[in-house]
């Protein structure tokens, strides 16, 4: 005789009601979207975390890139107390020719050096720019220096000066800016000669202060020991990079044709100056001679979009402002 409890038992384990299976499949799917949304949360955690490394990492190179010249700014080598001669002559002016050793531009202010516009490596209106100028790299002695027959002989085993170079020569009692005629590196000798023609050129044979280009000029002999070094003249300005509207931190230096980009993702930059004696930072202009620290502020923008938690602002780039005090060494007693 056959048992129907047995029956009603085999019939239970025989498999699962719709109503169980429904059940366990939106279970799944809660689980399985729960996971999901925390994959997607983590990979959106990341691409921010990793673009505010990228903002840090950018503005930490720009800082530190553009102190490297602010630093030098107005350097000449020795203690001339700013009497600098120039006999160096271009056609037209050049941005870098008159010796300031600092000054910065406003964000309407023409630079002199680079033009504003939308074509790529042209400055971006609104945006601050700065010229620097000092040293390039360090001072070489001088051995001697013949006025007749416009020589220095330098005191080194070897140089980087080449014909054509703008270079700076100082004692305790001036400086003068002349371009170097030639260069002969066997006998570490600098030769200069004045000029009617040409750009750049030397107007004048005489290195004295004052400037006089008048023949035969101010005849001055610097003495052995005095400093001789390549100048220094370097415009920093935030351009248009051509790349999908993309900006970046410029920087043109004297002697090359086109600015070279130094940090990507630089969108503004505003540039505020402490004067000796005052104790805020103030905007532009200035008295640039007592200028002894710049605060620089940068605004940066990640590389990749859709980062931000507002995808509709700024294609979802990140968006910092870094701010940065770098101090102009030699006017700090």
């Amino acid at each position: 005789m056959s048992n129907p409890l047995r029956h009603a038992a085999a019939g239970r384990n025989g498999g699962f009601t719709l109503v169980e299976l429904m059940v366990s499949m939106l279970l799944g799917l809660i689980i399985i979207g729960g996971a999901t949304a925390v994959i997607i949360a983590n990979r959106q955690s990341y691409r921010t975390n990793e673009g505010l490394s990228q903002l840090q990492e950018s503005a930490r190179s720009a800082f530190e890139l553009m102190a490297r010249d602010i630093r030098q700014a107005g350097v000449t080598g020795c203690d001339s107390n700013g009497r600098v001669a120039n006999v160096v002559r271009t056609d037209p002016p050049a941005w870098w020719q008159e010796w300031v050793g600092m000054r910065g531009f406003d964000g309407d202010e023409d630079d002199g050096a680079v033009e504003f516009g939308t074509d790529p490596r042209t400055r971006v209106e609104g945006t601050h720019s700065l010229l620097v100028q000092g040293l390039d790299g360090n001072a070489i002695a001088v051995q001697t220096h013949t006025t007749g027959s416009g020589l220095f002989r330098l005191n080194a085993a070897a140089t980087n000066i080449a014909a054509g170079d703008i270079v700076m020569v100082c004692d305790f009692n001036h400086a003068v800016i002349f371009m170097a005629s030639g260069y002969n590196a066997a006998n570490r000798e600098v030769s200069y000669v004045a000029s009617d023609t040409g750009s750049p050129r030397n107007c004048s044979p005489g290195l004295g202060f004052p400037t006089n280009c008048a023949t035969p000029g101010n005849a001055y002999a610097y003495s052995p020991n005095a400093q001789l070094a390549r100048l220094m003249a370097v415009n920093w300005f935030v351009g248009n990079n051509g790349r999908d509207g993309g900006r970046s931190l410029f920087r043109q230096r004297i002697g090359m044709d086109d600015p070279e980009e130094i940090v990507v993702g630089v969108s503004g930059m505003t540039l505020r100056y402490l004067v000796e004696g005052g104790s805020a930072f103030v905007d532009p202009p200035v008295n640039w001679a007592a200028v002894s620290a710049i605060q620089v502020i940068l605004t940066l923008e990640s590389a990749d979009q859709r980062v931000s938690s507002d995808p509709g602002e700024n294609q979802g780039r990140l968006q910092r402002e870094f701010t940065n005090v770098i101090t102009l060494r030699n006017r700090v007693l």
